[in-house]
């Protein structure tokens, strides 16, 4: 049974985490897929392929990715390489205290540079990025022409 995770599941979004896929057949050739909707209904996605290792697993910090959104060993690949569908549009974050970005991660058999709705993924598991950590208080802040926020821990 393949199965793909993300470690930790829930985190800060400048903090890094770790991917994994495992219980695929040795060599099998995957595509992995990070998508996730902003909260202007707008698509981002970023993929890699990677060839699993002699125990079928793919772990981006560990294995090269082949093409994809990206090529090489890059650990946060899939967060960092994240496209919009439409052209032009930016990945921004503007309830940066009420929610947290989910990241949606799928692993599919073989190539895949398009994904129809008809294809199902082997595996999948969704990753939480806050932008503000448990505790914060954000104070907005409005004095002459300056506008801002300022965040206190806890």
């Amino acid at each position: 049974m393949v199965e793909v995770t993300v470690t930790p599941q829930s985190s800060l979004a400048d903090r890094p985490v770790q991917v994994q896929v495992r219980g695929l057949s040795p060599s099998q050739l995957v595509t992995l897929r990070a998508s996730l909707t902003d909260e202007q209904g707008e698509r981002f996605q970023a993929r890699a392929f990677f060839r699993a290792d002699g125990a079928g697993e793919v772990d981006p910090g560990r294995h090269a990715a082949l093409g994809g959104s990206y090529a090489g060993v890059w650990p946060m690949g899939l967060f960092w390489f994240l496209q919009p569908d439409t052209l032009f549009r930016r990945l921004v974050k503007r309830d940066v205290a009420g929610s947290p970005f989910r990241v949606r991660l799928e692993v599919f058999d073989g190539l895949c540079l398009v994904t129809a709705p008809q294809d199902q993924p082997l595996a999948a598991c969704e990753a939480e990025r806050w932008y503000v950590g448990p505790g914060v208080q954000r104070v907005p802040i409005r004095e002459g022409r300056v506008r801002g926020a300022l965040f206190l821990p806890p």
